[in-house]
């Protein structure tokens, strides 16, 4: 019986059958294998990349050579005098009203004051009956002075009695000394009517200065009582031709406030802008919110500036050329004290104290610390320290030096 064999082409077929499936597997596991590697290649590139901060960067700038400081002030007149009734009685008549010039002596108001004109009617009349008495008293001292030098001549010749001659002397003696209190009386009285006689000028009230009437308070008729000023004053005369501004001023800029120091003033609702110049500083400081009060002038030749008004004076300050400017958000604040974060060359970090000078809103002074070529991070993190790598926003890649250590 004749055996039977397997056809050769059928082994063949498995053979190759065989070849594909492994040398597809294999090309399966190598590119699986590729895939793998580089994923974890780029996954490690990102956790390094995450793992550097990016930071923007900020540089040191000069300051302007004129700083302007702007800061509210109140204007005053130069003089103000408020005037009060010095005698008592009725307005008779008034002549300026607010906004009147008036020149010094000028009379604003009549007052009748009867009272006061029968008071010096009667100490008048009193001073002439003192006057009659020391003439008086001195007739009388002269008749005693010759009557006792009478009665001593005929003591010492024996005709009258040493009874009789000590009583005329003591009786001129006496009478001398009355002619000095007589005397002293009239003296009195003619203070009392000096007095009175200078009331009576109080009847008219008088500009006490060249200015403007800037309040009226009185009208016709009015009852009037001498010495009072605990209510509003009658009237009142300012002084504008020169204004007054204070200026609360806090405490880190006191050090510029120098006679001197230039001013420009604005005011809400003029356009143009006035001069001034700073004249005088309290030298003290208010507890309460650390400011210093200052006082400058200006001409106001036009009487464009008035009293009481708010102004905006804006300080003409002299920059220290020295002294450089970065950014508050630049700064920052350990145990260490005050710092600033520096990027080198290499892209690492290397924490550099500061000192500060006067803090100016978005920005503050650095007096020494930072050089005008240093880079800086600008919102540094907390937890930054020197050394560490940072990556500059903006720019592709860090250092290799870096990014290798």
């Amino acid at each position: 019986m004749d055996s039977v064999e397997t056809p050769k082409p059928r082994a063949a077929k498995v053979v190759v059958l065989l070849f594909g499936v492994v040398a597809g597997a294999a090309a399966l596991a190598y590119l699986g294998i590729t895939d793998r590697a580089k994923g974890m290649q780029e996954i490690a590139s990102w956790t390094e990349k995450q793992a550097v901060p990016t930071v923007r960067i900020v540089q040191a700038q000069r300051g302007p050579q004129d700083q302007d400081l702007t800061l509210p002030g109140t204007l005053n007149a130069f003089y103000t005098g408020s005037l009060y009734a010095r005698a008592s009685g009725y307005v008779t008549a008034w002549h300026k009203d607010i906004g009147a010039r008036v020149r010094k002596d000028e009379i604003l108001v009549d007052i009748s004051a009867p009272d006061l004109d029968q008071q010096l009617l009667e100490a008048r009349a009193t001073l002439v009956q003192l006057q009659a008495a020391v003439q008086q008293a001195q007739a009388n001292a002269d008749l005693s002075e010759a009557t006792n030098k009478r009665t001593a001549r005929l003591v010492t010749q024996g005709w009258s009695s040493e009874e009789r001659g000590d009583t005329d002397r003591f009786t001129a003696a006496s009478r001398t000394a009355a002619v000095a209190v007589a005397k002293g009386n009239l003296v009195a009285q003619q203070a009392v009517v000096s007095r009175l006689e200078e009331l009576t000028r109080f009847k008219q009230i008088k500009a006490p200065f060249d200015g403007v009437v800037t309040a009226r308070a009185v009208d016709l008729g009015d009852l009037l009582t001498a010495g009072g000023t605990s209510g509003r004053p009658l009237y009142r005369v300012s002084d504008i031709h020169r204004i007054r501004v204070f200026v609360n001023v806090p405490q880190a800029f006191l050090v510029a406030m120098k006679p001197g120091l230039k001013a420009s003033l604005h005011v809400p609702g003029q356009e143009a802008a006035f001069s001034a110049e700073l004249t005088s500083t309290a030298n003290a400081v208010t507890e309460e919110s650390r400011q210093g009060l200052v006082e400058l002038q200006a001409d106001n030749p036009d009487g464009a500036l008035w009293p009481g008004a708010f102004v905006e004076v804006q300080f003409h300050i002299p920059s220290n050329p020295d002294t450089l400017r970065i950014p508050a958000t630049a700064l920052l604040f350990n145990r260490d004290g005050t710092q600033v974060a520096e990027v080198q060359d290499d892209h690492t970090v290397a924490l550099r104290t500061v000192k500060l000078g006067r803090n100016l809103g978005n920005d503050v002074e650095i007096r020494s610390g930072v050089t005008l070529a240093q880079r800086l991070v600008d919102n540094p993190l907390e937890f930054l320290k020197s050394g560490d790598v940072v990556r500059i926003a903006g720019e592709s890649a860090i250092p290799h030096t870096a990014s290798a250590e």
